[in-house]
């Protein structure tokens, strides 16, 4: 009888012990980094706020157009964001507007900027029930597909204010692992000074709302060989490498798209 008992609770221990073992496996693909798993949820939470700039919410909307109606698009494109970031009652500003030129084609980017998330619900409360919401709805028989995400800027990457210098903008997006935040943020802090040697970054962001753990980095350079060159250039530099390493290790999918700002565009 001994013996049964003492048997059975051996195996009601093994049990225990492979159910945490997958605990712990489903907590390693849940939050990838050593840190987070100790951490968890509410850490990463925590990460947004250490390395957030914390003073606006960028919102970037994404519309696919009909390839026959790309022009009139631009048309009603640029009676809607024009009015809305002349309309003093709205508490946001239009930080630009891109067509892609390469990458997936007749898909145009819009970034705004509002003062922070009071700022968003004021902002698309007053749309609502104002006459931009009749010129929005202009645009949609010129569209396939629309997303929209909310988005926080790096601290140490603030985006810049509105000017004409001319060129090409690139948009590199990339997706994380879930529970790499705050090791990019650490990175990208460090290799940047490398990078500000040839050219001045645009403008850095993280996903608040929308397709989560996504980057994106804006730049500008005069054309394509710039850009070529100053990326080899700074492969010269102490630092870039290590970040680049960091980059690939904490990324999941990268994209890089080609932009040429639109007439009406506050940053071109």
């Amino acid at each position: 009888m001994l013996s049964r008992l003492s048997t059975q609770a051996v195996r009601r221990h093994a049990a225990a012990l492979v159910q945490a073992r997958r605990g712990i496996s489903v907590q390693s693909l849940l939050h990838g980094s050593p840190e987070a798993k100790q951490e968890g949820d509410v850490q990463i939470q925590q990460h947004s706020r250490l390395v957030a700039r914390g003073k606006y919410i960028h919102g970037f909307e994404v519309h696919k157009v009909k390839p026959s109606a790309v022009e009139e698009y631009k048309k009603a494109a640029e009676a809607y964001y024009t009015a809305i970031k002349e309309d003093p009652e709205l508490h946001v500003k239009l930080t630009g507007s891109w067509e892609a030129v390469v990458g997936e084609q007749d898909t145009f980017y819009h970034i705004l900027e509002y003062e922070n998330y009071s700022g968003y619900d004021k902002t698309t409360q007053k749309i609502r029930s104002s006459e931009h919401l009749d010129t929005y709805n202009k645009l949609i028989p010129y569209l396939t597909g629309r997303s929209q995400q909310l988005c926080q800027e790096f601290a140490f990457f603030p985006t810049v204010p509105p000017r004409t210098e001319g060129g090409i903008f690139e948009l590199r997006t990339y997706q994380l692992h879930p529970g790499t935040l705050l090791q990019w943020e650490h990175a990208w802090r460090k290799g940047i000074e490398a990078r500000r040697k040839f050219v001045a970054p645009v403008g850095a962001w993280f996903s608040q709302v929308g397709r989560l753990h996504q980057v994106h980095h804006l730049w500008q350079y005069p054309d394509l060989q710039s850009r070529k060159d100053t990326r080899e250039k700074a492969w010269q530099l102490d630092g870039w490498s290590e970040t680049v390493t960091k980059t690939a290790e904490y990324s999941a999918v990268m994209d890089a798209i080609v932009l040429e700002p639109l007439p009406f565009s506050p940053l071109k």
